[in-house]
């Protein structure tokens, strides 16, 4: 799980200010943006009430490869988009690591 940690410690900030913003300027076009906004915002909340402990996130992450197909970025969004995409990616990644 240190890999998680680092992951989790890397991202987490940027995507709290990332995901709200992305969430407005893509989710009309990209409605399944406001999943992946109510989903981050689920994993935060478990982070935050755990602290040092890893929550359990199997449900969250398997939702959020589902809605995103596996973190595909969509053509026609912004750098900020694919930030999130990369960074949930990462994190997922490292949580099964």
């Amino acid at each position: 799980m240190k890999s998680y940690n680092k992951a989790k410690e890397r991202n987490l900030k940027t995507l709290e200010q990332y995901v709200p913003i992305v969430d407005r300027v893509h989710g009309s076009s990209h409605p399944e943006f406001h999943d992946v906004r109510r989903l981050f915002e689920e994993i935060n909340l478990k982070v935050k009430k755990t602290g040092a402990d890893t929550p359990e996130l199997d449900t969250e992450f398997k939702q959020l490869r589902e809605i995103t197909d596996n973190y595909s970025v969509p053509d026609d969004v912004c750098e900020s988009y694919e930030a999130v995409y990369n960074m949930l990616a990462e994190l997922d990644e490292a949580y099964y690591s």
